[in-house]
């Protein structure tokens, strides 16, 4: 039912809206032939996985698809849709180009490291490209942080991508005309990601895949223990004593993983 409300009702909503100027980009696990071919070009590790995510002026936040079927035929004039893959879609990153261009080679030479294992003299008449293993140039720590002008380690989303690296430097346009910024734009593909941090301190605090932290409150190892969805907890009071507790079997079953003193991450490790 629709009622008159106040603007004051509304603004704490509205004045806690996040931003789109802070985030920070960081490329991590680069393979040690690819920072091989790129430090012999003079583009440092430390460039490579700091200053470079420091100089991306624009990124996005990944999204993905599910992929589904058509089903005809279970019941008699429906057509179900069921899904059978999840889809990672390639994501454009935008970069400032310093001075000494070593973002444009860090790039460059990216691409020309995962087209180049024939070794062959690119000068030659017959040279010919040959590619290199995917485990030999896919980035598996790359990571984009989501944060606000206020920062707040808890309140901040982590995206972490899986089998990623560039395929694609689109063309960089330079003219005569008013000077402006260099940049350049690249695209990525990615095998997938996950959200949320995943180091080992967040897995111990049971804080990662952007769970609620369960430790410091005892109360949430109990409920969060392996309770996947709303709905079973209702399915559990259901087997609990008159004093409604669990039974010995009942919470013998239940908490399985305490007594094997594994972590509280039901449904995923």
């Amino acid at each position: 039912m629709v009622r008159p409300r106040k603007i004051s009702d509304f603004k704490p909503t509205f004045t806690n809206l996040a931003q789109t100027s802070h985030y920070q980009l960081i490329f991590g696990g680069l393979p040690l032939g690819v920072r091989q071919h790129l430090n012999i070009r003079g583009v440092d590790y430390r460039f490579m996985t700091e200053t470079t995510g420091l100089l991306c002026s624009s990124a996005v936040i990944p999204g993905s698809t599910l992929a589904d079927t058509k089903v005809i035929g279970n019941f008699q004039g429906v057509i179900e849709n069921m899904t059978h893959a999840r889809i990672y879609p390639d994501i454009t990153l935008e970069f400032y180009v310093d001075k000494e261009y070593k973002v444009l080679k860090f790039f460059e030479h990216y691409i020309e490291f995962v087209a180049g294992g024939s070794r062959e003299d690119q000068s030659k008449a017959d040279y010919y490209h040959q590619m290199e293993y995917p485990d030999d140039y896919k980035m598996y720590y790359a990571k984009l942080l989501k944060f606000d002008r206020d920062y707040d380690y808890n309140n901040e989303v982590q995206y972490n991508f899986y089998g990623m690296y560039p395929y694609q430097i689109s063309n960089i346009p330079i003219r005569y005309e008013t000077s402006q910024i260099l940049k350049m734009s690249v695209n990525f593909h990615i095998d997938r990601y996950s959200s949320g941090k995943y180091s080992s301190y967040d897995k111990f605090r049971g804080r990662h895949n952007n769970k609620i932290e369960i430790l410091a409150d005892p109360a949430n190892i109990e409920s969060q223990s392996n309770v996947k969805q709303s709905e079973d907890v209702d399915a559990s009071i259901k087997i609990t004593g008159s004093n409604g507790e669990l039974s010995g079997e009942t919470k013998r079953l239940l908490d399985y993983g305490k007594e094997l003193n594994v972590q509280y991450t039901y449904p995923y490790p």
